[in-house]
């Protein structure tokens, strides 16, 4: 895959290879900036719509939103397995954007990567585009086989839901 041919999955979620060592991911959601940003970052929220493949959820989830604030996630599956990640914050200006470093617990991308999001109003939508930059291309394109694309799609259309209803003042 190449940066001229990003792949998609679910709905306006985009997927591509920036360059040897970098993927960007964009969504486009039906919501105002101040809420998307928050959805990305108070738990409470978070808990709610970044647990990945159906079966799995996020009991630990903790942000300490604040440059060289921790950050740290561990999701749980039906079946007793799990997965953590720790992070450190190194930018934060809100609504706009966030950067922080992610490091999984059992490294299987190759050290730390730097992640940065970026929140763009385009009316009464917000365009998401994060870039996430891997140690090495060998971990970039372990990452693009994985079925982490997939986890990340289910993840975003919860968060399109949790935003609806937010929005409707059903949540």
């Amino acid at each position: 895959m190449n940066a001229a041919t990003p792949k998609s999955t679910a709905v306006g979620l985009k997927v591509s290879a920036l360059d040897d060592r970098e993927i960007l991911m964009t969504r486009l959601f039906d919501a105002p900036r101040d809420l998307v940003f928050d959805a990305f970052t108070k738990p409470h929220l978070i808990k709610r719509w970044l647990t990945g493949p159906d079966g799995w959820s996020l009991p630990v989830c903790e942000v300490d939103l604040k440059v060289g604030g921790r950050l740290r996630y561990e999701w749980r599956h039906t079946n007793g397995t799990g997965m953590g990640m720790s992070g450190t914050f190194r930018e934060i200006e809100r609504p706009e954007r966030i950067v922080h470093v992610e490091l999984f617990d059992e490294d299987w991308t190759g050290g730390e990567a730097v992640v940065t999001t970026v929140f763009t109003e385009q009316g009464n939508q917000t365009l998401m585009r994060q870039t996430i930059l891997y140690g090495s291309r060998a971990a970039r394109d372990a990452v693009l086989k994985s079925p982490m694309e997939q986890g990340v799609a289910q993840s975003y259309d919860r968060l399109a839901a949790l935003l609806a209803a937010l929005e409707a003042g059903a949540a």
